[in-house]
This record gives C-alpha cells, structure tokens and sequence, in this order.
C-alpha cells in the first residue's frame, strides 16, 4: 500500500532512477528527466494566439549527447506497469527512439522495435539493459557493425558551450545522415522545413564527420553570398577562420579544410574560367548543396557540372522543398530523403509560426470582358477576349485592381499593425514598381516621414537591393514593404516578416512552399507567433494540394529526346554576387527605367501588356482562414468547423455542460478546446457577438440562445441566491458578479481574484473569506455562484 500512496514523481525517484543507476546509466551525461522536446502549437485565435501544450517525456536515455536511445513513460502506482505504452510509443516514433520502457515502480514494460520475435515484455527492476546492451541491439539492428563504422556513429557532437542545443529533428537529421554515411551511402537528402535550422544543422554534421577524419576537406556550396558569409562567422564559427574560406572572384587557394563557394563563381561560359577545375576531382571528400532545389535537381545545370566533376565525393543536399517534376528531380540523384521534417510537423511542435489566410475575392476575379473596339489608354485596342487572374498584370493591366489591392493591404496593416514586416509578390519586375507606387499612394502619410516605408527589390534595382539587408534586420525599422517578384522567394532569412501578399500566379509547388516558409520564422520576444497571408490571386487554394506537406514522391520521367536548355554563367563579379533567381519580366517586355512604371507604347506592334484605368473594381468576398488542430487549412465556416468537433467532442448538451460544471478551472478546459481546434475567440469575432465562452459553444454547438454576460449577471441578481450568505460575503458575490459581466469566468477563477479592484477595497483577503468561514467555504461559494451564472433555462 505505500507505493499507492506516492506520486508518479515520487515513483521516478525511489524506484526508476535506482534502477537505471544501477544498470550503469550515467545520471549526469545519459538520463535526462522531464524533457519538453516541443515548444507547444502556437494556436492563434483572430488577434490574440497562445501556446498549446509542450510534449514532454518523463525519461530520454542517450548513448552520448544528442544520440538517444530509449525513453520511458513513468506512472504512479495506482496504474499497470504498462499503462503508459501507447503515449511512449507516439513520443518514441517523434523522436525516433527503438526502445521504449514505461514503469508504475514495480517493473517495466519494454517494447524492443529491433526485435522481431518478442516485441514487447515485462522485466524486473534490476534487469533493465544496460547503456551498451542497447546500443549493441541498436547497431546490429542498423546493420552497423564494423569498426570504422562504429567510429564514425561514436563520434562525439561539437560540446556547444554557447548553451544552444539541437533540437530533437536536428539530431535526427544528423544521426540519420550520418549512419547512411557510415554504411557507405554517398549520394544524401535531407528535407527540413524552412526555418528550422538547416546550417546550424549543417554544422553538426559536418563536425561530427571532420572529427573523425573521414572527411577532411569540405564544400558548402550555396547561392546566395550574405548566406556563405553568415554561415562562416555565424553556425561555422567553431571551426575557426585559420581551416575556413570563401572563395571569391574564381581564386582558388587550396591551403584550406572547409570552403565556402556560391556555384556561380566556380563555373563559367568560357570552359578555362570554370573555377573548380583547379582542383583535382578527389580534393573535395565531402560537399553540401544548400537549397538543393535550386538548381542541382536539373541534368541541365551549372550545380551538376560542380558535382559531376567531384563525383567521388559525398554529396549531402538540403532543401525545404526537394524538387520532384516530370522533368527534375532531387530524389533521382540523391535518392529518397534519409530524414523529412515538414512545416507542417514544425508548426504543430510550436518551433515555426502558424498561418492564417484572408482570401479576397474582386468582381474581376471570374473573368473581364472589354467592350467591342475598347482602347487601352494608350490607344491600343484590346483583343476581344475574357481576361482572369492569370491575365491580370501579364497581359491585362487595370490600374483600379492595383490600387484596391494596395487599399486592402494597406487596410489590413492600419487594423493590425502598419509596421509589421510585408512581402508583396507580383509577377514581374513591371508589376512590382506599379505595386510600389500604388502602396505609395496609399500611405502617403507615412512615406512623408520615411521614405523607404515601401521599396521595390528586385535584381535590377540598385537601391531596392541595398535596402534588402535593411529589410531582413531584426532591428531595422525600414523598409517595411518590400513589393518583389522572384528575388525574396527563396533563401532569405526574412525573420520579421508577418504579412505575405500574394499578387502573383503560383503554379509550382515548391515555389508556393518556399513563399509561404518567408513567413514561418518565430520571434516570441519582437511579438512575431505567427503569420498572415492575404491572396488575390487564389493561389492559397495549393493548401489543400497532398503534394503541399506530403512526403516527397519522385515522379522524375527523363526522356531520349529531352533536349535540356545549357546553364547560363555569370562572367563578371557583380553578376556573381547577384541571386541565381533574377526577377524576370514577360518575354519582350523590357525592364522600365528605374522609377517609371509603364514602358513607352510602341504604336506599330502588338502590345505587350494592356493598360486600361476605367474599369471598376471592387471585393465581393473576404474570408478568413486559419491552420486547425490537424495541420489543414480550415476550408469550411468556423461556425460549421465550431459545430462538428464539439460535436464529436461532446456529443450533446447535456454532456458539455457536466464537463463544464465539472472543471476546476475553466481556463484548462478552454485550453484544452483551443488545442483541439476550437477556435472561441476568432468565432466570436466571425460571428461578430459578444458572449460567453460557454453561451458560445451552447449556441453555436447546439442551438441554445445567444445570452450575454450581462444578461447572464441579471438572470443571477434576479435570483434569491444571495439571500443565505452574510452582508459581507453578499457583497463580494456582487463584485465577482460585476467582474464576471466585465471580463469573463475566467477572471474570478483566479488565485489572488479578492486582491484586485474594486473587491480589495471591500477588506483584506483573509477577512473577505472569513464572511463565509474557511477557505474551502469560500471556494464552494465561488462554485455554487459559476453553477448560477450558468443555469440553462
């Protein structure tokens, strides 16, 4: 009976810990207790969001830092032994751990993944496996046996003193990658979401591998220069300056271990310019292609010409968004990935912001038909044809739509915060300045006072492109809309950035997946939790493509015929420096000088584009939509959404309002609804009525009427509830009544609720509770009041 008595935690001191001491288990460097591996989903509920809850393991053991091995699921002892087991499970295929134990102290229950024949038994206490019987289990089970290999697993991570730690997918994605190596696989993919820490990632690996001297010199291979410099000074900076070097202007220096080097400056068009020929083909052991879907998926590219040269060594690509076409495809020449972590999978832990979507609908959208012998205004007459979306601004240009979409973002950041970070992606270079100076326009107040509020950055623009660092600092205030086309689509860092404007067609998945990720980076102390993304152009209906946060499929069909188009080098430094996606306009359309919008018309050919400013244009439909509980946009109304999972939650009035009568707290419970998908706050805001939470559920869920706190309050005061209590106590009942009808349940379920104005003016806590006797007196007081509140007629 004594174990009946003790805590879980209790349990995991007295009877667990022992037990893995005395199986050789360092308590310092192997046990780790109570491990929140998981930040929380970051539930976002029209402008207020909150954190879900955090998964936590109660044991991770490991064979050294970062390489875990088991994990235990602890109970108290009024449980089985094994009643923690499918909790374990679910957190073991997380974290990807082969042996999982759960204990209530008087055994544990293991379940072996490695062992085929008995996958689950119940031991003793004293004979839970020692650290190297598992990881002797976990190695056959690997099929890595031979000492090198061994070796090469073993090797110790980089001890970070900085106090930055691998989270639990970066550990995976190093383990994985680093067993593929060890049993000689050399072609390797990993795909992580973007923001997760790809380089810091990179980083670990490539230490680990440099440690054990299998691969002495090293190739980061990237596209962008700001990235090989912050890689270097920032992730890299272990390594030290004396073993690291960018190369630039195709200089080679062969004195180094770790070179960093953008593709453009190793190849060229001129065959004796190619850079990477000065080294020998085996100089490189090891290479990493970051953002591989840039350019090493296609035959055709100047990536392959890199990675065909130095084909004997181990080739590691990395990408948010591998690219799988007919025509191109990563997995062909990397195979499938050896670890995926998804945006969606790094939502739902809480480590990259949430989305949620205002869809815009104009009386364009469906189609525009010019009138017979219109004229654009440059007096060009207009092909008589229906023009869309796909039109709009590639050949149809309307100057109303320009400036109601520059008003509706503009309306969106004067309601929120009209200093929070925006990308506006347009289709062209053209479309981008004619976006720039729409948005001028409409916040002429403040580019008065700072000219940079909105810029154009583009790859023609000079002064766009040095604004550009300005705009992913954390710490800088300007610009703060960049209008763009292709250049802010991939690779950068855009860590502030809280509203993505879609102005442009989007048809590739993975570019949709590379826009959508300028957005999903956190920053909890600037106040960044999540995202919005406002589309014109319907391109947010790619959400509900599987493709969109499925497992990568290789679909790559190379043909005989296939005629691919040659790589195009830069031949001068500048182009070197410039991003290897340029913005590009329409064929035959030129780029307008800087500053001007429109290109002068030429009379005699067909115009490239129409310009019509007499059309009128207005939103016929606005929608929000936000990410729900299972990783999906919530397509369907929130009150619709609101109905079937209390639904499925509940099942019926009666039952909710047991649950409801039942809870301690209703701040868990709501909690807990909001971690299922039950949005409260941004249905109220839909459904444009102010009630209780409770009212809410009842009348959205089942139909119930629509009351108010306030009228709620005076159904109460109506009542001869009070009449039994003293005139004190009467009188703090009224002010929990009164605060009740101003803020909510929630706000007289709080701990220090009689030390708040106007109750605290009524007497010190101790002499408010002595008006009803005890504190549990006043507690039950507290609950017969909320069980008044909330009588249903």
């Amino acid at each position: 009976m004594y174990k009946k008595g003790l805590s879980e935690r209790d349990i995991c001191t007295k009877f667990i810990t022992p037990a893995l001491k005395k199986a050789g288990w360092d308590i310092q460097k192997q046990i780790r207790e109570e491990v929140f591996f998981t930040d929380g989903r970051i539930i976002v509920q029209g402008a207020l969001q909150t954190r879900g809850i955090r998964k936590r393991a109660d044991y991770i053991l490991y064979y050294k830092n970062n390489i875990p091995l088991a994990i235990i699921e602890a109970k108290d002892n009024k449980k089985g032994v094994g009643s923690g087991m499918q909790q374990a499970l679910e957190y073991s295929e997380i974290l990807q751990l082969p042996f999982v134990f759960t204990s209530n102290g008087d055994a544990f229950v293991f379940h072996d993944k490695t062992n085929t024949e008995i996958r689950e038994k119940e031991i003793p206490l004293d004979e839970f496996p020692s650290p190297n019987t598992l990881w002797e289990k976990y190695l056959k089970f690997k099929n890595i046996e031979k000492p090198k290999e061994r070796e090469i697993v073993e090797q110790d991570y980089y001890a970070d003193d900085s106090g930055k730690n691998l989270r639990y997918y970066q550990a995976n994605a190093v383990n994985r990658t680093i067993e593929s190596i060890a049993k000689g696989q050399n072609r390797i993919l990993l795909v992580m979401a973007t923001g997760t820490g790809k380089t810091y990632t990179a980083f670990n690996l490539i230490w680990r591998l440099w440690k054990t001297g299998i691969k002495k010199r090293i190739l980061f291979l990237a596209d962008r220069n700001a990235l090989l410099t912050q890689t270097k000074n920032g992730d890299f900076s272990p390594f030290g300056n004396d073993i690291m070097h960018i190369i630039k202007n195709r200089k080679i220096d062969k004195s180094y271990q770790i070179y960093f080097a953008l593709y453009q400056g190793l190849t060229s068009n001129e065959e004796e310019k190619n850079a990477y020929k000065e080294f020998s083909r085996d100089f490189f052991d090891l290479i990493i292609v970051d953002e591989c879907h840039r350019g090493s998926a296609s035959e055709a590219s100047a990536w392959r010409e890199i990675l065909d040269y130095f084909q004997g060594a181990t080739q590691i690509g990395m990408t948010a968004t591998p690219k799988e076409t007919k025509d191109i495809s990563n997995m062909d020449y990397y195979g499938e990935p050896v670890y995926t972590y998804s945006l969606k999978q790094g939502i739902m832990d809480g480590f990259l912001a949430p989305y949620k979507v205002v869809r815009i609908t104009t009386n364009l959208d469906e189609g525009w038909r010019p009138s017979s012998g219109m004229l654009d205004k440059f007096g060009h007459e207009i092909k008589d044809r229906i023009y869309n979306l796909k039109d709009y601004d590639r050949k149809m240009v309307i100057d109303q739509r320009t400036q109601l979409i520059a008003n509706k973002v503009t309306e969106f950041l004067k309601a929120t915060d009209r200093f929070a970070k925006t990308i506006v992606f347009c289709i062209d270079i053209e479309h981008a300045q004619r976006m720039r100076q729409a948005l001028i326009n409409a916040n002429a107040d403040l580019v008065t006072k700072y000219p940079y509020y909105v810029v154009k950055i583009t790859g023609d623009d000079e002064v766009g492109k040095g604004e550009l660092d300005n705009f992913l600092d954390v710490e800088e205030r300007f610009p703060v809309i960049a209008t763009t086309s292709k250049m802010l689509t991939t690779g950068m860092d855009t860590k502030m950035v809280k509203l993505i404007v879609l102005e442009a067609n989007i048809a590739s998945m993975t570019e949709f997946k590379q826009i959508v990720g300028r957005g999903t980076r956190i920053r909890e102390a600037e106040g960044k939790l999540f995202f919005t993304i406002m589309d014109f152009r319907k391109a947010t209906n790619l959400f509900a493509d599987p493709d969109f946060d499925g497992e990568p499929v290789q679909i790559y069909e190379p043909g005989i015929e296939d005629s691919p188009v040659p790589p195009v080098y830069p031949e001068n430094e500048e182009e070197e420096n410039a991003d290897s996606i340029e913005d590009t306009d329409p064929p035959g359309l030129e780029t307008p000088p800087p500053g001007i919008g429109i290109p002068d018309p030429d009379p005699e050919a067909e115009p490239k584009k129409y310009y019509v400013n007499d059309v009128e244009v207005a939103v016929i439909n606005q929608r929000i939509q936000y990410f729900g509980a299972d990783g999906r946009l919530i397509t369907e109304s929130l009150k619709d959404y609101t109905r079937k999972n209390i639904d499925q939650h509940f099942g019926s009035l009666d039952a909710f309002i047991q649950r409801w009568t039942a809870a301690e707290k209703k701040e868990i419970l709501l909690a807990e609804l909001a971690e299922q998908g039950i949005l409260l706050e941004a249905l109220r805001e839909e459904i444009g009525k102010e009630m209780d939470d409770f009212d809410l559920i009842c009348h959205i869920a089942f139909d119930q009427p629509a009351l108010t706190r306030k009228e709620r309050a005076e159904q109460v005061r109506k009542s001869n509830y009070f009449v039994k209590y003293s005139e004190k106590a009467q009188a703090v009942l009224n002010a929990l009544l009164d605060k009740y009808e101003q803020e909510g349940i929630t706000t007289i379920e709080q701990g220090a609720i009689l030390k708040i104005q106007p109750i605290n003016q009524l007497g010190s806590p101790v002499e408010l509770v002595r008006a009803f006797g005890k504190g549990k007196d006043f507690e039950q007081a507290i609950k017969e009041l909320e069980n008044e509140i909330y009588q249903i007629a």
